[in-house]
């Protein structure tokens, strides 16, 4: 008799069924069902979600049975040590499973928080693995007692690079380099970076080389924001003056409508093109400003400009720019807790976020993320392990979000809740 997992992976189990297997209700070994699970989570469409919910609320100690076995499936592996997944207590057995690959381990070292670096360091088979170690040295919360351990380490002989076939480089997960919510850290005064000083040119140079074939596909593409320019600056961003010239070309076109169609198209065209002309004197708005720019313009904008280009540059349908933004070095860190929160930017700028580790290290930069609707789920999902018990409640409550992430909070707020109560 073949197993559940494999009608499942042959898509021969009846959607019944599959949904019974998304909440792990499934008749079948603890093994196997934490393997229909994983498979779900990262191969299904339809049940995904439940599944990834149904995981972030699994029994640790079946859990912890499975991080520990050998013969655990190599995706269910996977998928325990990612960084938005990983449980802080399965750590310690899956740093000595020796199914566990060691790039992921190496993936992890680079964006551990202060507690998983200390598992780390105690574990044998890392304190024997040069190539995780020197991952574990980029890792920006290490200590400098623990620097000069992994120094000691990789210099003492201790280590076999042999052994080790893995690079060090910045893993692209969710929470790259997310401090456990209940000591988040917070840079003083975000909002007083200083907005006068010169970026440097080879900033922009690296960034314009780095996408160069986006920016090449892309390179006539006009400003157009995510969600209009009413929605982006209001009706009464507008001079007065420019209003009133608007309004007055509006009656003169309804007049020339009035009289014919083809005096009225010229008219319109005619409006257009004052409209795009400064007048001698007048001084452009920030709008207009970046209307006439390219999209390298509008990329060097964004990084060499002021708070108010950026937050209008920021909502950029062209994502080159607006990720441009955020490497911008003059950006702070209040501004990014806004862009975190906000609906009308691209998918891509929220992604983009938490893999800044300077970002992720503001606990309000999280919070607004996991609240934010058009947060996408599986960086939802994944954030919200780090948020304290009032936030979570307070999403569990929040009728913008998803019924998944409202699901997952309330379950999530209860637990901590009742393990607040125990102490």
């Amino acid at each position: 008799m073949p197993r559940q997992i494999d009608l499942i992976r042959a898509s021969k189990l009846p959607s019944n069924m599959m949904q019974f297997a998304a909440k792990g209700a499934l008749s079948v070994p603890p093994d196997e069902n934490l393997e229909i699970l994983v498979y779900l989570a990262k191969h299904n469409k339809i049940f995904g979600d439940l599944a990834r919910m149904t995981l972030a609320g699994w029994d640790e100690k079946a859990s912890l049975v499975a991080a520990s076995n050998p013969k655990t499936a190599r995706e269910v592996l996977d998928y325990l040590v990612a960084p938005e997944n990983l449980r802080p207590r399965l750590l310690p057995a899956l740093l000595e499973n020796p199914s566990v690959d060691e790039g992921e381990l190496a993936k992890l070292a680079i964006s551990a928080s202060p507690e998983g670096i200390a598992a780390m360091l105690r574990s044998p088979r890392v304190r024997a693995s040069a190539g995780i170690l020197e991952c574990l040295r980029a890792n920006p919360y290490l200590k400098a007692t623990e620097a000069s351990e992994v120094a000691a380490l990789l210099g003492g002989g201790k280590s076999d690079p042999s052994t080790v076939p893995v690079t060090c480089s910045v893993p692209q997960v969710a929470e790259a380099a997310v401090e456990e919510a209940g000591e988040p850290v917070q840079d003083p005064a975000p909002d007083a970076i200083d907005e006068g000083g010169e970026v440097p040119d080879e900033a922009i140079s690296a960034y314009l080389a780095e996408h160069a074939t986006e920016i090449a596909g892309e390179q006539d593409k006009p400003f157009k924001t995510v969600g209009g320019i009413v929605e982006l600056l209001g009706s009464d961003y507008f001079p007065v003056s420019q209003n009133k010239e608007m309004a007055e070309g509006a009656d003169d076109t309804e007049k020339a409508a009035a009289e014919s169609a083809v005096t009225a198209s010229a008219a319109v065209a005619k409006a257009k093109l004052a409209a795009a002309q400064p007048k001698p004197g007048q001084r452009d708005n920030t709008l207009q400003k970046i209307n006439r720019l390219d999209v390298k313009g509008r990329i060097q904008l964004a990084m060499k400009g002021n708070k108010e280009e950026r937050s209008i540059l920021i909502r950029d349908g062209t994502k080159v720019v607006a990720l441009a933004v955020l490497d911008a070095p003059k950006i702070s860190d209040g501004e990014v807790e806004r862009f975190a929160l906000q609906k009308n930017v691209l998918e891509a700028v929220l992604r983009q976020i938490p893999l800044k580790r300077r970002f992720m290290k503001n606990y309000i930069v999280v919070r607004n993320l996991v609240a934010n609707p058009r947060t996408p789920l599986d960086l939802g999902l994944g954030l919200m392990k780090h948020l304290q018990m009032q936030d979570l409640k307070n999403i569990s409550a929040n009728k913008e979000v998803s019924e998944t992430v409202r699901s997952l909070a309330l379950k999530m707020f209860k637990q901590k809740k009742d393990a607040a109560n125990k102490k």
